[in-house]
């Protein structure tokens, strides 16, 4: 398969096998439960082994990316679960998942809980004006940095890993001094690098000045997602910022349309992002863009050949903000780089020369990690007791990286 991964379920020093063997059956108890039923009311040994083992092909709904999943499913010979590179067994399961169940779970009980926030930051949030231009962009710098860390760990709520999280749990990942207490956690930190760009753009005096965010978990984080997308505006960062959302339902939890009906509906006050001039006004359509791609079973190596249009596309916006862990997965193949390795090269077709700037705010929760300082994963590896050949502490989404390249320079 053209730009395949490499990180498959049957090794057992990876979070593939660890994903294989229980997340995916925790996530999917239900399914498995429904198959369960429907195998052992048949009486042939062979149907029982099949609805255990093998992954068969996608039953067509309609959709355009059903042909594409199987012909990947039937070159790669028909391969069982235990045995199958991990990026294209995650992604099938759930594109599977979605012929059987329809409706979308709902967002609004988990955007509900979070009601509150809103109203306490306007309550203790207070700006104290910069005397001097040079203070003035030192604040900024700051703002842009604050905005972006809180951003990057918002992922921390990704609830496909953390189901028993208590409201008061999600409180303390989200405070403003857990942040802080977090720092010391992102191994790799490029946000200077983004803040230049955008700033530079900004002092040329560009009229079209676009920001795109690949989003990743509703909920909380996208909350998130939507306050930085109104901070870059507000402060004339960027003239337009288009978000990501997945067409179908995805990895249990990521952002969907209609999610933001669901999100908007559940704040104190919603006026401050679907009214005229705002981020997300409902009369500019162009703000979301759902495409197939972002649902496929492959990497983002494929772009330029698969969705030719969206990669001419992302080269029209002065920065492309990835979310999440399987952003960060696709982005890099899903591989096995060396951790040292260098961020522009293994993202492949998104790196130099590519007219392609891309941001990368990823808690690490998968072994494939590039970019790091010599001796920082032997560091860590120590500090969190990681003993034999895995990186269990890649697992946990208590580390974190911030990666930049700049693929028009």
């Amino acid at each position: 398969m053209m730009y395949d991964t490499f990180t498959a379920s049957d090794d057992p020093t990876s979070f593939a096998h660890t994903s294989a063997r229980e997340r995916w059956p925790t996530i999917i108890t239900q399914g498995i439960d429904d198959v369960h039923r429907s195998t052992h009311s048949a009486k042939e040994d062979e149907t029982i082994s099949e609805g255990k083992w093998i992954l068969t092909p996608i039953p067509d709904d309609g959709e355009s990316d059903v042909e594409a999943y199987n012909k990947e499913l039937a070159a790669r010979g028909s391969p069982k679960w235990h045995h199958v590179p991990w990026m294209y067994a995650e992604c099938y399961l759930y594109r599977y998942a979605f012929v059987m169940h329809s409706s979308r779970p709902a967002v609004l009980e988990l955007a509900a809980r979070y009601r509150d926030i809103v109203t306490e930051l306007e309550a203790k949030h207070t700006v104290k004006g910069p005397e001097t231009q040079q203070q003035l962009e030192e604040a900024d710098k700051v703002l842009f940095t604050e905005m972006s860390e809180i951003c990057l760990w918002g992922n921390a709520t990704d609830l496909s890993l953390l189901t028993n999280l208590s409201y008061e749990d999600i409180q303390k990942l989200q405070g403003s001094q857990a942040r802080k207490d977090s720092e010391n956690n992102i191994l790799v930190n490029d946000l200077d690098k983004a803040f230049r760009v955008l700033t530079t753009a900004q002092e040329q005096g560009k009229k079209e000045r676009r920001v795109d965010i690949v989003l990743d978990n509703a909920g909380f984080e996208m909350f998130i997602d939507l306050i930085l997308a109104g901070y870059l505006i507000a402060f004339s960062l960027a003239t337009t910022a288009v978000l990501h959302p997945k067409s179908i339902p995805w990895f249990v939890y990521d952002v969907l349309p209609a999610d933001f009906v669901a999100l908007l509906s559940a704040l104190a006050a919603p006026d401050h992002f679907y009214g005229d001039d705002k981020p997300l006004s409902d009369t500019e359509s162009s703000n979301l863009q759902f495409l197939d791609f972002w649902t496929a079973g492959g990497s983002y190596w494929r772009l330029p050949k698969q969705e030719p249009d969206l990669c001419e596309d992302l080269k029209d916006t002065e920065l492309v903000i990835f979310k999440g862990d399987l952003n960060y997965r696709k982005l890099t193949a899903d591989a096995a780089w060396t951790p040292t390795g260098p961020f522009v090269k293994a993202i492949g077709q998104m790196g130099p020369k590519s007219g392609i700037r891309v941001l990368a705010l990823r808690t690490c929760k998968a072994d494939v990690l590039v970019g790091l300082p010599e001796g920082e994963d032997e560091r860590t590896r120590k500090l969190t007791g990681d003993e034999g050949e895995a990186r269990k502490w890649a697992w946990s989404g208590k580390w974190a990286v911030v990666q930049f390249t700049d693929g028009k320079a």
